[in-house]
């Protein structure tokens, strides 16, 4: 299976805690591969969020990203990283723990899971 075909509409505003310690982490999938687990989804942290106690994050997939708005900091790197910017990690590439002190939202797609 792959995932849906799926013409333009207005995707349900349902968000869920995105998992994991950290509060004020959340998704709204878009679509998903429920075989592969393949998925694209937006991302929000609310303002004030750090997810270092998630840690260093590190996938075996590949992941995109895109920040639609607000900003976002790698408090690894000591980077901050705001609307426009792009990211494409590889399999096994390390990133975060991150902190956003205004909100961001971001699109994410995942693939090769």
């Amino acid at each position: 299976m792959a995932k849906p075909e799926l013409e333009f509409h207005v995707p349900p505003r349902q968000w869920r805690p995105a998992g994991g310690p950290v509060h004020g982490i959340w998704e709204q999938q878009l679509s998903e591969d429920p075989e592969t687990g393949d998925h694209t989804r937006l991302l929000r942290f609310d303002p004030g969020t750090d997810s270092s106690p998630n840690g260093t994050l590190t996938h075996d997939c590949w992941e995109e990203v895109y920040i639609i708005s607000g900003e976002l900091t790698d408090l690894r790197l000591g980077e901050r990283f705001t609307a426009g910017m792009y990211a494409c990690r590889p399999p096994g590439m390390e990133h975060g723990p991150w902190r956003s002190d205004d909100g961001v939202l971001m699109y994410e797609i995942r693939y090769g899971m």
